[in-house]
């Protein structure tokens, strides 16, 4: 059997995050989205492996690239959508196959499951279904699925996970996946359905620290690098080569540190944090629930709770960073999530600043003593003064 796995769009809806990235390669528990899938796949014994590329293309490629998977890459030159990416990889295609999102979380046995249907697509019920396709379902099978709907009719939502056949692709005469599905059915084809175990997917940037949580409490302790024997580890830690790890630290799992990652004396860690490579964080702050990328740095008594902080972005002495339910207006839709803050890449905050519920965009910077919430900081490049 082979695997498509569709990792060419954007995410718009998590910017500023995906400006410099695909969703694909964001970090989630030290490692882009991406190889969960890819993992799942090799795991229930799929080596055969396309994987559709289009933005920001180098930098998958060069991921991939050190992926100890065989990995065929095909690029679509414009992102039009799921169905033309598909179409994009058709002449690989030479047996029946699976599709999959590059950009949600997925795991083995679902996997396993879907791989025993032919023509079928998994499904998960979903507090949230108007964000995703909603399948309509008959004795039959699915009779149709509804592309994200405002009031959406059932809480049985598409992974995007599709078993199919070679036959299925004269139907993608659409640039959406969605649509070249629902087009065969209403042809007479059969589509079945496949409950999922483990599906999980980050519509908005906030969604990111519930990724976190949900991969975080799967890890394996592990413990390199220098670890004071003062420090005091508690539940699964993994903690990278070259790490350091300064007297009276607690740290509380789940959580992973990555390699070369600095953690001062005096400081609480956890439980679900990722704290990426070459992070460094200084003595008596307090961090958890939070996603830190690399190279990011946290200053001294600091308070830093339910944030997702891009790569190189720093934050001053004596930040707090506390949730918020802030209104935004995100793709043209307003809505609530709840979360400290939301960082992009190379964000430089003075000290003395409060973040609540905060969505900052990249290149940021911020003068020190100010309170930062909503949407006040969201454009790149900007100064807050």
């Amino acid at each position: 059997m082979q695997a498509v796995i569709l990792a060419a769009g954007e995410g718009k809806r998590l910017r500023p995050l995906t400006k410099n990235r695909p969703k694909a390669l964001i970090p989630v528990a030290n490692n882009p989205i991406i190889d969960y899938p890819i993992q799942a796949l090799l795991d229930c014994g799929i080596r055969d492996i396309i994987i559709v590329v289009g933005y920001r293309k180098e930098h998958v490629i060069r991921h991939l690239n050190r992926c100890d998977a065989p990995i065929e890459v095909v690029e679509q030159k414009q992102q039009l959508g799921t169905g033309d990416a598909l179409r994009c990889a058709a002449s690989l295609i030479r047996e029946e196959f699976l599709v999959l999102p590059g950009d949600n979380i997925i795991d083995a046995p679902s996997i396993s499951r879907i791989m025993a249907v032919q023509n079928s697509v998994l499904v998960k019920e979903h507090p949230h279904p108007s964000n995703f396709g909603v399948v309509m379902m008959d004795k039959e099978g699915v009779s149709c699925i509804i592309e994200k709907p405002e009031h959406a009719p059932s809480f049985t939502v598409s992974t995007g996970i599709y078993h199919l056949t070679p036959d299925f692709l004269p139907h993608l005469t659409e640039n959406s996946l969605t649509d070249a599905v629902n087009g065969m059915i209403a042809k007479g084809g059969h589509l079945g359905v496949v409950m999922a175990e483990e599906w999980h997917d980050a519509v908005y940037p906030w969604d990111l620290l519930a990724l976190n949580r949900k991969i975080l409490r799967d890890i394996s302790p592990l413990k390199s690098g220098s670890i004071d024997r003062t420090a005091v580890i508690r539940g699964p830690v993994r903690i990278g080569k070259g790490a350091t790890i300064s007297p009276f630290t607690v740290i509380t799992g789940p959580a992973i540190i990555g390699n070369d990652a600095e953690i001062g004396s005096h400081c609480t860690i956890g439980p679900f944090v990722s704290i990426g490579d070459r992070v460094r964080v200084e003595p008596f702050t307090l961090l958890e629930h939070s996603l830190l990328m690399e190279d990011s740095a946290i200053g001294s008594h600091s308070r830093v709770t339910e944030a997702v902080i891009g790569e190189g972005s720093s934050f001053g002495d004596h930040t707090t960073v506390e949730p918020g339910v802030p209104l935004m207006e995100i793709e043209g839709t307003l809505m609530r999530g709840r979360f400290g803050c939301v960082v992009g890449d190379r964000v430089r905050a003075d000290p003395l600043c409060i973040f609540q519920g905060a969505l900052v965009g990249n290149d940021v910077r911020i003068r020190g003593g100010k309170m930062i919430t909503g949407f006040d900081a969201f454009q790149d490049g900007v100064m807050v003064v």
